[in-house]
This record gives structure tokens, C-alpha cells and sequence, in this order.
């Protein structure tokens, strides 16, 4: 009897490394946008009151509790395609940043909802079920990749995680986890639209950019969790991570 080749496992390293090119690209034009506001943000960070600083963390902690709950009645609204929560994003921070740092600290639940109902999208699309335990949390855990606004050459390894079932004790460890990462992000963002009379602009751009920032993470995160699935987290995280670090170039 005549025995058959073996059929070799399909090969994911083009998939792994598109995946990758979109995560290296993803706050370029984000970054452009807050040096022709002008600036460094650094300077930036440093002109927002310390007591401020932490309004905003207590802010984004509250916010993220009550998101998923806000962000699944908007599932039930008329679907708008992608362009309906990037023009909600808008509007909410043309209006927080319309009025300084005060009104853009109150926008910020708003802000984090509609992120986190365009995370939910991406979950669907990709064929879970954005109101599974489990789920929940993969979709909060979007919010560590960092922020649009930081220059990082490197991979947050803590982006691709297994899939577990995620009780509500461990839902709140999440956002414990998360909340201080997503409150530097959204601190960066006010200080950036703080800018005198810009605020209104500054505010709807930055909003539109956050918004496709996490929802590129998330579409990247929920690829990359199916393909863990398929063939182990170890490989494929280890994979995403050779495919996104930047090459060391040696000195002559």
C-alpha cells in the first residue's frame, strides 16, 4: 500500500507579517498630526495639573466598568458601517476640546464607548461574540497596545494572549491592568488638544485618529487570537513579535 505524503500545515508567515506592517504603521499619521499642532508632548504633559492627572485615571477606570454595557446598546442602533462611530468620535471631541481641559476630561467616557463599540465591531467581524466573557475582556485588553501618540519601535507582548474564560472578578483584574495604560493614552490626547483655539479641531482629529488607532489593534489582535487558536499562542506570538521588532543594524 502506497503511503501518502504528509500534508505540510499551511504557512501563516505572510499573513503574521501583513498583520505586522499594519501594527508598525499604525500611529505614523497620528504623530504627524501633533507636531503641525505644535509642540513636543512631552511639554504638553507637563502643562496639565497633577490633580487633573489623576481625574483622568479615576475618569478612565469609571468609564471602562460602564463601557461595554453602553457599547452594546449601540450594537442595537442602525448599523452606519465604519464611518458612524469615526463621526460620532469626532463630534465628541470637537465638543470636549471646544471647551479646555475641563469639557475634554468630562468627554472621555463618551470617547471610550464609541472606541470600545468600533473594538466590538472588529470582534464581530472576525466571528466571536463580543458579549462573551472571555471576549470582553480580549476586547478591553485592545486598550494596552499602547497609545497612537507613542513612539515605540518595539511589540507589547501582552498585545496576543490565549483565550480564557474571564469570570467578573478576573473582568475587573482587567481593567485594572488596562485602565492606567488607556489613562496615559487619553492624558496624552487632552494635552495635545489643549492647545489654544485649536481645541475644537484638535479635539475631533485626535478623536478620529484614536478611534482608528484601536480599531486597527483590533482588528490585528483579533486575527492574530483566531490564528492562535488555530496554531498555538506560543508560535504565533513569538512570530508577530520577530515579524513587528525592527532589525538591529550593526555598527561598522
Amino acid at each position: 500500500m502506497e503511503t501518502l505524503p504528509a500534508i505540510a500545515a499551511p504557512d501563516r508567515s505572510a499573513e503574521i507579517k501583513a498583520l505586522a506592517r499594519r501594527y508598525r504603521r499604525a500611529n505614523g499619521p497620528v504623530m504627524t498630526l501633533v507636531n503641525r499642532i505644535g509642540g513636543g508632548l512631552e511639554e504638553k504633559m507637563a502643562a496639565i495639573p497633577d490633580g487633573v492627572k489623576a481625574q483622568i485615571g479615576a475618569v478612565t477606570e469609571r468609564a471602562l466598568l460602564a463601557a461595554h454595557g453602553l457599547a452594546a446598546k449601540g450594537d442595537l442602533a442602525p448599523d452606519l458601517g465604519r464611518q458612524g462611530p469615526l463621526a460620532a468620535a469626532m463630534v465628541t471631541g470637537a465638543i470636549g476640546g471646544a471647551g479646555g481641559i475641563a469639557t475634554s476630561v468630562a468627554e472621555l467616557p463618551v470617547t471610550i464607548t464609541v472606541i470600545l463599540h468600533a473594538i466590538r465591531r472588529a470582534a464581530r467581524e472576525a466571528g466571536y461574540d463580543p458579549d462573551d466573557p472571555a471576549i470582553r475582556a480580549e476586547c478591553l485588553r485592545v486598550f494596552s497596545a499602547g497609545s497612537p501618540l507613542a513612539m515605540d519601535d518595539g511589540v507589547n507582548t501582552s498585545f496576543l494572549s490565549a483565550r480564557l474564560t474571564v469570570t467578573g472578578p478576573a473582568l475587573a483584574q482587567v481593567i485594572g491592568a488596562v485602565a492606567p495604560r488607556l489613562a496615559t493614552a487619553m492624558g496624552q490626547k487632552l494635552a495635545t488638544q489643549a492647545v489654544p483655539v485649536l481645541g475644537a479641531v484638535a479635539g475631533a482629529a485626535l478623536n478620529a485618529a484614536f478611534l482608528r488607532y484601536y480599531r486597527e489593534m483590533a482588528e490585528i489582535r483579533f486575527a492574530l487570537l483566531r490564528l492562535a487558536e488555530q496554531h498555538g499562542a506560543e508560535p504565533i506570538l513569538t512570530a508577530f513579535a520577530e515579524a513587528v521588532t525592527p532589525p538591529k543594524i550593526a555598527k561598522a
